[in-house]
């Protein structure tokens, strides 16, 4: 076999797979191969409507978390409004003894995979902890660090597969995380020890206020999986049907053996970085605008509407599970939280060195010293 046809086995599509256009109308075929794109399967229906459902609620738990930073409840929140093609589809593709190595914007994932919505917000809220068991749940902690979670999800791959598991991990990353050594260093370590790992870029065009094209000269970051010997796809990452066609193939691929895959989904953060940042400074509203238009949850509604696979009674049942689900939020994030200023101390060392000692006995005497 030839350099030329080796690369050729790993070359993503020279234009984003996509099964539903913007209008939420079936994709042309033209260019595609056989009834679908790129040869990808459709998700089955039952999928499709149960997709829709996670994206409803996502939608209204990240209107929430962000109204919940306005009230001095979270201390940040980084809204994800505008990709919940993307985190939905990566949860359904996984099984439930799959590894999840989210970054810092990936709340909807987590919550879509099952997780305490408080807890998933735990982190956020201040704390010193992620919130949740990752072992219980098989999520690892929310990573604030850009890529650094690429190299643990690598080595979280290759010791499932050397203890005798079948499972897949799959690695959350931005378009900014891709920039990072880190990426790289772990699709080269992927790729020799061909590990079951999904490398998934949401490429939301932004890394905080840096535009892609500052970041990046390859013609799709899909592109840098091929020169370290990775299967590589780019998909449109507002069309959860093609999103969720595409990871589901990659999850296949990494399980049955056949190594790492790299797929970029081509997305768009409507929302600022985290609600301590200004958009407006570095992006206009027209661009916005033309996003808005290609609403992942609009067009999966028109898609499923079309299909006769949902209806008025569908949809509004979905959005009143997603109102009830948001309220429950609410109340018990605005209970005041338990805490114990002690935890400063716990986990640092085994045997806590003296000076932590010395620093816990001048807290203790702080806090039960007489107020003046």
């Amino acid at each position: 076999m030839s350099h030329r046809q080796v690369a050729d086995g790993l070359l993503p599509e020279p234009v984003p797979v996509r099964f539903v256009a913007e209008d939420g109308t079936a994709a042309p075929p033209a260019g595609y191969q056989g009834d679908h794109p790129a040869g990808y399967g459709a998700p089955a229906d039952d999928l499709l409507v149960e997709a829709y459902r996670h994206m409803v609620l996502g939608r209204r738990f990240d209107r929430q978390a962000t109204a919940l930073t306005k009230q001095g409840r979270l201390a940040v929140y980084p809204s994800s409004r505008g990709q919940e093609a993307c985190q939905i589809a990566g949860v359904l593709a996984l099984r439930a003894d799959d590894w999840l190595f989210p970054t810092y914007r990936d709340c909807v994932a987590l919550v879509a995979r099952g997780l305490d919505p408080v807890e998933v917000l735990t982190l956020l809220r201040g704390d010193w902890h992620c919130g949740y068991d990752p072992a219980a749940t098989r999520v690892a902690p929310q990573c604030t660090p850009l890529a650094t979670q690429t190299i643990h999800a690598v080595g979280m791959a290759e010791a499932l597969r050397r203890r005798g598991e079948d499972a897949v991990a799959m690695a959350f990353v931005g378009d900014g995380g891709t920039s990072e050594g880190d990426f790289h260093e772990a699709l080269n370590y992927a790729a020799v020890l061909r590990s079951p790992v999904v490398f998934f870029v949401q490429n939301n065009k932004y890394a905080i206020s840096v535009p892609l094209a500052r970041q990046s000269a390859a013609p799709a970051l899909a592109y840098k999986g091929v020169g370290y010997g990775i299967r590589s796809e780019q998909v449109d990452g507002n069309d959860l049907v093609a999103v969720l066609s595409v990871l589901t193939e990659a999850v296949r691929h990494a399980r049955e053996g056949g190594g790492p895959f790299l797929v970029e989904a081509h997305t768009y953060r409507i929302e600022s970085h985290t609600n301590a940042d200004d958009a407006t400074r570095y992006r206009d509203a027209g661009e916005v605008a033309r996003w808005e238009a290609a609403d992942p949850l609009a067009r999966l509604e028109t898609y499923l509407r079309g299909r006769g696979l949902l209806d008025t009674a569908g949809v509004e049942a979905a959005h009143e599970a997603a109102e009830e689900y948001a309220a429950r939020v609410r109340d018990r994030m605005n209970a005041e939280p338990e805490t114990d200023p002690f935890e400063l101390f716990d986990h640092v060392f085994a045997a806590p060195t003296p000076q932590l000692r010395e620093q816990r006995a001048l807290l203790a005497a702080e806090l039960s010293a007489p107020e003046e």
